[in-house]
């Protein structure tokens, strides 16, 4: 991964993938992993109801703050950066009961309350994610317009935490490109950019793990969409603006 290259393309595009994070054995690890935290925790709340588990599971620690993750974000937001949030969206096939979840057009800096509304989200695959199960779709460039005015989602599904949704135009739409990522990739994406995702039409799962960044120079000014306030943690770097309290950090950084 040459991070000159991925922050000009970055630039340009508003996202950059896919970027190898972990082995085909490691990717294994991972997995196991969060069937484990399934089975504890059941499907239903897995789907969209796994929120900043880098504070109790050691494997979502180390994924958020891995080395090639972190080389990512510090090559497009600067070298100080903080560990924003975590949040596990998993699409279950619509034929086991789930029913046709999908996740609308949307810029993901909308409602979360940050000035100025700078962030970047990493997008680990934890199963294979591809056309067939519902891989993320992106709008290139769609990011440099600015943040646009969200309505509501008029078709039922959505996973969006206030079902909302960005109106975009036919021809935008036909410039979606899928972002298809074997188990242990991951993808980059700046907040602005428009993205969404269809519903998971095959017989596997779909799990990726969002992880959530932000430039020290953020701050919140307003609760996000569910009502939050974040609780950042420092993963690169130095905190010279001090907008959110120096938490410790739940396991070490890894090497």
């Amino acid at each position: 991964m040459r991070l000159a290259t991925l922050a000009t393309d970055f630039e340009r595009d508003g996202y950059v993938a896919p970027i190898p994070v972990l082995s085909a054995d490691e990717a294994a690890g991972v997995r196991a992993c969060f069937d484990e935290l399934e089975a504890r925790e059941g499907r239903e709340r897995c789907q969209i109801g796994l929120l900043d588990r880098h504070f109790d599971q050691r494997f979502v620690w180390e994924l958020a703050t891995h080395p090639r993750i972190l080389a990512a974000v510090c090559a497009v937001l600067g070298p100080n950066v903080m560990l924003l949030a975590t949040h596990f969206f998993c699409k279950y096939p619509a034929d086991e009961g789930a029913g046709e979840r999908y996740v609308a057009w949307h810029q993901d800096v909308t409602y979360w309350g940050l000035e100025p509304p700078v962030a970047v989200t990493a997008w680990y695959a934890v199963d294979d994610s591809d056309v067939e199960n519902g891989c993320m779709r992106v709008i290139p460039g769609s990011h440099r317009g600015g943040i646009r005015p969200h309505g509501t989602a008029a078709r039922a599904g959505n996973l969006l935490s206030i079902n909302q949704e960005v109106p975009v135009l036919p021809e935008e739409e036909a410039r979606a490109v899928d972002l298809c990522l074997r188990a242990g990739e991951a993808s980059l994406h700046h907040g602005a950019l428009i993205h969404g995702s269809l519903p998971n039409r095959s017989r596997r799962r779909r799990c990726g793990l969002t992880i959530r960044f932000v430039p020290t120079y953020v701050r919140q000014v307003a609760p996000n969409s569910q009502g939050r306030r974040y609780t950042p943690l420092l993963v690169r770097g130095e905190d010279g603006f001090h907008h959110f309290p120096l938490l410790p950090l739940p396991f070490p950084l890894p090497e």
